[in-house]
């Protein structure tokens, strides 16, 4: 039986990780791919400690940091399906084999929900993007479209007015969803073109890289194009929590709820960390601290001590 089983090789569950095996924790680290949701991404400026790195560059700097710990098991290439209490610990099941152990760590993250229409795949990190935060710079001097128009959306057209020469903001509904404070200070900007209400995304057009999108007025039926070098999908995420659903307690949008102090769950011995949690900022950086919090936590619990 091991000391505590991370699920997820993300940031969050690569710093879990590294903590483990620092407190020589028996560590299993269960992933499908090591890199987390910015290995799509070509540059990424806000990784600290670095200038700049690509995603797939990260992800290989993870995984190499994560074999360098002695005393972790790796399982990559394994989905965990499901997690659940057993006598004395808990068991997780992948789509391979089953694993004990007395704690776990819920690092698995989330994924952006996706407009699934044509060419979205095949320009996703050529123009089609996920992160504002992340990736606003790489839009210097171009004209980008913004999908969504809750929170999210708007806070993604305010990161970029500083770096586009062009913001537009699409949304199927009639009404802007987010803060009308956010929305007042975006229309301010000079190179904010407005917003596009009622439409239905069809088709995101390009060759190399991202040339534009297609979209239908979904009050008169009408087709039209926009020229556009970046399209930020801001449209939610999708916490990749299905397989402790039946586990630990879930707010409305599936998160994880924790302890935000230690990364508790509300089942003694089961803690959690990044994206999957109802952390109010879903970042690399962030993730990592609190995977920290959370693996220290999950040490104490196991040495008889209250977090």
């Amino acid at each position: 039986m091991y000391d505590t089983i991370i699920l997820g090789g993300g940031p969050a569950g690569v710093s879990a990780g590294v903590y483990a095996a620092r407190k020589q924790m028996k560590t299993l680290l269960i992933t499908k791919h090591f890199g987390g949701q910015s290995i799509t991404s070509p540059e990424i400026y806000n990784w600290i400690g670095t200038k700049v790195i690509s995603g797939v560059d990260l992800a290989k700097n993870l995984e190499e940091h994560m074999r360098a710990q002695e005393g972790v098991d790796i399982k990559d290439g394994e989905e965990v399906v499901k997690v659940e209490k057993s006598d004395g610990g808990f068991k997780v099941v992948t789509d391979v084999n089953s694993y004990e152990s007395k704690t776990v760590l819920i690092c698995n993250g989330a994924g952006r929900r996706k407009l699934n229409v044509a060419g979205e795949r095949e320009f996703d990190g050529r123009g089609v993007a996920y992160c504002s935060t992340c990736d606003a710079p790489m839009f210097r001097g171009k004209a980008v479209a913004v999908v969504g128009c809750g929170n999210a959306g708007l806070e993604a057209a305010r990161d970029l007015l500083p770096y586009a020469k062009e913001v537009y903001i699409f949304t199927n509904s009639d009404q802007i969803k987010g803060d009308p404070v956010t929305l007042a200070k975006i229309k301010q900007a000079p190179n904010f073109q407005g917003v596009v209400y009622n439409t239905n995304i069809k088709e995101i057009l390009g060759d190399k890289m991202v040339s534009g999108l297609k979209y239908q007025d979904t009050k008169t039926g009408e087709e039209k194009t926009l020229a556009v070098q970046g399209i930020f999908i801001e449209i939610g995420s999708l916490p990749n929590s299905g397989a402790v659903a039946d586990l630990v307690a879930l707010n409305g949008q599936g998160e994880i709820i924790i302890d935000h102090r230690t990364g508790t769950t509300s089942v003694p011995g089961v803690f959690a960390a990044g994206d999957i949690t109802d952390s109010a900022y879903k970042q690399s950086n962030i993730a990592v601290g609190d995977a920290a919090k959370a693996t220290l936590s999950a040490y104490q619990y196991l040495q008889g001590k209250a977090n």
